[in-house]
């Protein structure tokens, strides 16, 4: 990226975090609403959604033909179809609710951009291969971006708000994919006061430069993927790593057990899982005292259903979870189905917060595989394989040395091999075996028309 180009995005990158800073104290009241104020807001926001959606979608507007945003409920939502990734991807120009921004547009976006960059209309383009592996492209608009990183640290602010001894020099390391076209980076690389500073570490660069850098930055705050915080905390244990935390953030991969008892064990310091998605932005955030996660009801509408999209009780079981962003104007989400079963959890959090919750997300059944004793997280492979615009939908089968993978389009073959047997090494994997296929199709289970996109060794 020329360097007056980089400046120039700088300027714009510091106007929206200010944006963000001054919408943080509004947000933070937010979770102290009681339940009748937080039920009207929703409301509110969502009549102004589909009011949006159905003058300025075609493809919305065509499926809220019997709802009236004007007097709309929640209630009213289990009236419109569900919407799918692949029907999103393909009906993009048909969704999108901005004028001069199509889906070529926002691929031209992401094949010229050296670093996360603006529209002309401030818009920014993120693309992710998600947990479906069919790659997606999206546009967040300057609103929302406020709104979705308010979201994912108004909890934190507020903790540390209370904390005591208070921190006089945040110092916040950022375990993220740390390029584009990948939206976690410019979402958690925020610094929410005045005295705190920011350092972006690669999360997929080989463990001792990560290792490394984190030691060097000594953060007091550390947020990105659980499993490279787990590896960080076990490293602490070992005394391989000495750091002063007060407070950790993960996101972007389910926080296992493991993880969560060695990140207890080695700082002994609150942690606040997010469980997010590209399309929506942020779901749900732990308050760091309560179990499980409380859900961003004032700007998310999460519907529990069964496998026809009926929404099930509070205490039946759910087939799927569908999502409705309220913040996402441009490129609207209603009633998409997130693929991730989540379960309310009962009562009042000790928080004090009238914000539902759920379950910390397991994530989908075949997210990871394990080699011996590793663990390779799914996401090793949906960062290549899920935002690389020539493939547009791949299927992963676990092998006992590494992993055979089917692409449906025309990439370099070589290229994303050797990208792939890149992404792999940080997690142990010293001469990962890719094979990888370009074919017509991938073979979809016969009774239900869904594809398994990662197939372990055990399948």
């Amino acid at each position: 990226m020329p360097s007056e180009d980089r400046q120039a995005y700088a300027r714009l990158r510091a106007a929206h975090l200010s944006a963000v800073r001054a919408s943080l104290e509004d947000h933070v009241a937010r979770l102290a609403w009681p339940r009748e104020r937080i039920e009207r807001y929703q409301v509110e926001r969502l009549r102004s959604l589909l009011g949006l959606a159905r003058e300025r979608s075609p493809f919305h507007a065509a499926r809220m033909a019997d709802v009236d945003p004007a007097t709309a409920t929640v209630d009213d939502l289990a009236r419109l179809p569900v919407m799918v990734k692949q029907e999103a991807q393909d009906e993009w120009d048909r969704i999108v609710t901005a004028p001069g921004i199509d889906r070529a547009g926002a691929e031209r976006v992401l094949a010229e951009q050296r670093w996360f960059s603006y529209t002309s209309a401030r818009h920014q383009v993120f693309s992710s291969g998600g947990s479906s592996g069919v790659r997606g492209v999206y546009v967040w608009d300057w609103d929302q971006f406020v709104t979705l990183a308010c979201l994912a640290w108004r909890w934190q602010v507020r903790a540390d708000r209370a904390w005591r001894p208070a921190v006089r020099r945040a110092r916040l390391v950022v375990l993220e994919a740390g390029e584009p076209p990948h939206a976690s980076t410019p979402l958690f690389d925020v610094a929410t006061g005045p005295s705190a500073a920011t350092v972006v570490v690669p999360a997929a660069a080989p463990f001792d430069l990560v290792l490394a850098a984190v030691a060097e930055a000594r953060p007091t705050h550390l947020v990105g993927y659980a499993s490279v915080i787990g590896r960080l905390a076990r490293a602490a244990i070992a005394g391989s790593l000495d750091i002063p935390l007060v407070r950790v953030s993960t996101n972007s991969e389910p926080l296992t057990e493991e993880d969560r008892k060695a990140i207890d064990t080695a700082w002994g310091v609150p942690v606040h899982n997010l469980w997010g998605s590209t399309e929506i932005g942020v779901q749900a955030v732990g308050c760091g005292l309560g179990d499980g996660l409380h859900v961003c009801e004032d700007e998310v509408i999460l519907e529990r259903v069964d496998p026809a999209g009926r929404p099930v009780g509070p205490s039946e079981l759910a087939a799927r979870t569908l999502a409705t962003g309220l913040a996402g104007h441009t490129f609207p989400f209603i009633r998409y189905d997130l693929g991730d079963e989540v379960t309310l959890l009962p009562g009042r959090c000790g928080c004090g917060s009238a914000m539902l919750r759920v379950s910390d997300i397991a994530g989908r059944r075949d997210d990871d595989f394990r080699y011996g004793e590793r663990r390779v997280p799914a996401s090793a492979f949906r960062h290549v394989l899920g935002t690389d615009p020539l493939i547009s939908e791949y299927q992963v089968r676990q092998t006992a040395g590494g992993a055979d993978v089917l692409v449906v389009g025309a990439p370099d073959v070589s290229a994303v091999t050797a990208a792939l047997v890149s992404s792999l090494l940080p997690y142990g994997l010293a001469h990962p075996e890719i094979n990888l296929r370009s074919v017509d199709r991938i073979p979809r289970h016969a009774a239900t028309g869904k594809l398994k996109r990662f197939v372990p060794l055990s399948d």
